[in-house]
């Protein structure tokens, strides 16, 4: 269920209530942790159903280049999901908001999206990364990705993308970013 959407650059921005891995879409993006262990939250629930395929790539990710920076963001291939890959975006833990949280995930959000661009994708679905057991505020965070999908898009008007859903499994959540993401 679509709650809002914007067209920005000719590209379709949508805040929705849905369910991440049931995304029909060419990658969904992963809340991961840096050590990409995909134990609990929407990260589990990613492995949960795309398979222990996608925990595996994850490993051999780190131990070939280290943990994951706190901003960046890596790919894998989707494992059984419906999309072709997860990017997996490494937010911050929230921590008073003077440890430079806005400016990590400002970066989780646009390094996702140029994965995305990258691989010449079309469409993209991401959750409220960091907002769940990493505890950015969810008001917060909602202005931080417009900032970050805007400045993206105004810096890459030649990208494949088409679509940037952000997926919310409660609609309480998905309320929160559209009343206050701006585009």
């Amino acid at each position: 269920m679509i709650l809002k959407k914007w067209e920005v650059e000719g590209r379709r921005v949508e805040v929705a209530v849905c369910d991440l891995t049931q995304e029909d879409v060419d990658a969904i993006v992963n809340a991961a942790n840096e050590n990409l262990k995909h134990g609990g939250g929407v990260a589990g629930a990613i492995v949960r159903a795309g398979g222990y395929e996608i925990q595996k790539e994850s490993d051999e990710l780190v131990e070939q280049r280290g943990p994951v920076p706190t901003g960046e963001a890596v790919v894998t291939s989707g494992g059984r999901l419906k999309a072709k890959y997860v990017i997996h975006a490494v937010g911050p833990v929230w921590r008073s908001g003077n440890h430079g949280e806005d400016e990590l995930l400002f970066r989780a959000v646009y390094n996702s999206l140029l994965r995305a661009h990258e691989l010449q994708l079309k469409r993209i679905s991401m959750p409220a990364i960091s907002t769940g057991i990493f505890r950015f505020p969810k008001e917060r965070a909602a202005g931080i990705f417009g900032m970050a999908i805007k400045r993206f898009l105004e810096e890459h008007k030649d990208t494949s993308l088409e679509l940037i859903r952000i997926c919310h499994l409660s609609k309480e959540n998905a309320e929160i970013f559209a009343r206050n993401m701006e585009l």
